[in-house]
C-alpha cells in the first residue's frame, strides 16, 4: 500500500492559499477517483481508495504546516509503510506556477512542512512539487504563501490539479514520466494544426502582378480574330 500526504494548513481561512495546494491536490483525487469519505484520525483527516490492486491512503494533517511530521509518523506506524511507499504532495517556490515535478528524497529547502517530515520519518519518501512561484525577495515569503491564488491563475491552477487527478492511476504504479505527461497534456495542451496550407510565393508581389498584367492588356490592340490567330501559331 501507500501513504500519500498533502500539506497544508487546517481551516477555512486558509483553504485557498497557495501552501494549501497539497491539501487541494489530495481533495481533488479523492473526489475524482471514488475514494472514501474524510474521516478524521492520526492528527489529520484520511480517506482511502484503490488504483487497481494498489491500496492508497490520502492523509491531510491538521497539525498546521511545522507539525506535519507528527500526523504523517502516526499513519506511517499505524499502516506499517517504509518512507519508500511515502509520496508528499507540497507547495514550491521554485517552480513557475502550473509546474510539477517528481523527486525521490532530498533535502527539504527550508520547506516547514517537509522539515519536519524529516524530523519524523527520514528524508526518503518521495515528493510532488507543485509550483507556487517566488515573491522576488525572502522577506516575502511568508506572506506570499499565505495568500490565496488570484484570479489570474484560478484557470492554471484548476488544470493543474486536473492534470494531478489524471496521473494518479500511474503515479500509484509507480510509473513517474506517464505521471508527469498527464499533468502536462493537461496544463501545456500541444496545439493541433488546423491543416492550412500557406499560400504559394510567387517572384512578382500579387500588387505588382496585377498592375502588370493590366499595363499589358492594355497595350494589345490586336483583334480578338488576330488574338485567335496568334495563339494557334504558338
Amino acid at each position: 500500500m501507500q501513504l500519500w500526504v498533502g500539506l497544508g494548513n487546517p481551516g477555512a481561512k486558509y483553504a485557498g492559499n497557495r501552501h494549501n495546494i497539497g491539501f487541494m491536490a489530495l481533495d481533488r483525487i479523492a473526489a475524482d477517483h471514488g475514494f472514501g469519505p474524510w474521516r478524521a484520525k492520526f492528527q489529520g483527516q484520511v480517506s482511502e481508495g484503490r488504483f487497481g490492486s494498489t491500496r492508497v491512503v490520502l492523509l491531510k494533517p491538521e497539525t498546521f504546516m511545522n507539525l506535519s511530521g507528527q500526523s504523517v509518523r502516526a499513519a506511517a506506524d499505524f499502516y506499517k509503510v517504509e518512507p519508500s511507499d511515502i509520496t508528499v504532495f507540497h507547495d514550491e517556490l521554485d517552480l513557475a506556477p502550473g509546474k510539477c515535478r517528481l523527486k525521490q528524497g532530498g533535502g527539504h529547502a527550508g520547506h516547514n512542512g517537509l522539515r519536519s517530515i524529516h524530523q519524523h520519518i527520514s528524508p526518503d519518501y518521495a515528493r510532488v512539487r507543485l509550483g507556487i512561484g517566488h515573491p522576488g525577495h525572502k522577506d516575502r515569503v511568508a506572506g506570499y504563501v499565505l495568500n490565496d491564488f488570484p484570479k489570474a491563475e484560478q484557470e492554471m491552477l484548476d488544470d493543474l490539479l486536473r492534470g494531478l487527478s489524471d496521473g494518479a492511476p500511474a503515479l500509484a504504479a509507480g510509473e513517474g514520466s506517464k505521471f508527469l505527461n498527464a499533468v502536462s497534456l493537461r496544463v501545456a495542451p500541444p496545439r493541433s494544426s488546423t491543416g492550412t496550407k500557406a499560400p504559394e510565393k510567387t517572384d512578382v508581389p500579387a500588387p505588382q502582378q496585377a498592375a502588370t498584367q493590366k499595363k499589358e492588356a492594355a497595350e494589345d490592340t490586336r483583334s480578338p480574330f488576330d488574338k485567335l490567330k496568334d495563339h494557334f501559331r504558338k
